[in-house]
């Protein structure tokens, strides 16, 4: 097989990668409204902030889905589950309400933190792929971020699960948005930097 053909195949596999991961948010998208209603609801009754915590790629997805909940209206913070039991945890207060995030559920320093939150009177939402996870039973709102499969040819990169996660995470802060009634003029307040923030600023 020539370097083209190698190419060809390649991109094939890549093409093909982004299909499954589409299809996961697809099936995500039929099953996760019940979830993110109860999620939509804790977060709202929260006086304080929304910490956001996980550890390898759901740290990952984790740092930007506060983000994007901090820059659309609802105070997030994101705590690495690791620097958490360093003493990041006394960033939490029981105003708060926690993601906790991990594929399997099993992660033991985010479950350690859960345990820590659940102590200090903290609201808790896990994000895993099984609701009978340690991580799920551990929170009051459990939102399923299964998927058939990874993206990866291998099946075993965290693709797919990634990707669910983070459209869940974007879903529930469009849903926050809606509910809070956030505007072009509240993010460009938030957003003055940047091409966006110039574009926001000439809509003026």
């Amino acid at each position: 097989m020539g370097e083209q053909d190698d190419v060809v195949a390649a991109v094939s596999a890549g093409v093909r990668a982004m299909r499954i991961e589409a299809d996961a948010v697809s099936a995500a998208a039929e099953r996760v409204a019940p979830e993110l209603a109860e999620a939509v609801r804790l977060i709202r009754r929260a006086q304080g902030r929304v910490l956001v915590s996980g550890l390898g790629k759901s740290g990952h997805i984790g740092a930007k889905m506060a983000a994007t909940l901090a820059s659309t209206g609802t105070p997030a913070q994101f705590v690495h589950a690791t620097e958490a039991l360093h003493g990041d945890s006394g960033t939490a207060t029981p105003a708060d309400v926690a993601i906790l995030i991990s594929n399997s559920g099993e992660t033991a320093e985010v479950n350690h933190f859960a345990r820590m939150l659940q102590a200090w009177g903290v609201p808790r939402i896990a994000m895993t792929r099984d609701p009978s996870s340690t991580l799920a039973l551990l929170c009051d709102v459990h939102l399923d971020i299964r998927v058939e499969r990874e993206a990866d040819p291998l099946g075993l990169a965290p693709t797919s699960s990634a990707t669910v996660t983070l459209a869940i995470g974007d879903a529930l802060a469009a849903a926050l948005m809606t509910l809070s009634g956030f505007t072009p003029a509240d993010f460009a307040q938030r957003h003055p930097g940047g091409s966006l923030g110039a574009q926001l600023g000439a809509a003026r």
